[in-house]
């Protein structure tokens, strides 16, 4: 189990899966706090710190982003580019946590500079094992790059 309770970031319109994600880091016994934003444009004012996500002691930066791909308004390559593009954020872990298992989806998330891509699997069970893998190694064995806390008033979203 994790002892840092850095916030995890997932980023996910599915109703359903983002709830099941929810339940499967609870199974998984996760205890970092979690935050979930629905589309890729509420993923980018999150991580900028733009209202509503403007209180930091609310909606801290994430130690972690899991970062779904098909997403309305923005998708997950966008979100990754514009990630990537911030000076003050661009150290930030992405697992892309996605349905599609397609060569092009894959080789252009790691071109986008996603840290892993998982394919979501289909059991809850499944997702408990792939989430304590994701939890031993992201949130327990590696060690996490500092992001520029005061930076983030000037990402450009």
């Amino acid at each position: 189990m994790a002892d840092r309770r850095e916030t995890l970031l997932i980023v996910e319109d599915d109703p359903y899966d983002a709830k099941l994600i929810k339940r499967a880091i609870k199974k998984a016994r996760i205890l970092n706090p979690v935050q979930v934003v629905e589309d890729g444009e509420q993923a980018i004012a999150y991580l900028a710190g733009h209202p509503p996500y403007d209180d930091r002691s609310q909606f801290p930066l994430p130690v972690l982003m899991l970062l779904d791909l098909k997403l309305p308004r923005k998708d997950g390559f966008e979100v990754l580019q514009w990630l990537r593009s911030q000076a003050a954020l661009g150290r930030l872990p992405v697992v892309m946590l996605t349905s599609s298992s397609q060569t092009y989806d894959i080789n252009r998330a790691y071109d986008l500079g996603a840290n892993s891509y998982l394919v979501k699997p289909v059991g809850t069970d499944s997702l408990v094992d792939m989430l304590k893998t994701v939890e031993l190694y992201w949130l327990i064995a590696s060690t996490n790059p500092e992001l520029e806390e005061g930076a983030d008033a000037g990402c450009e979203q």
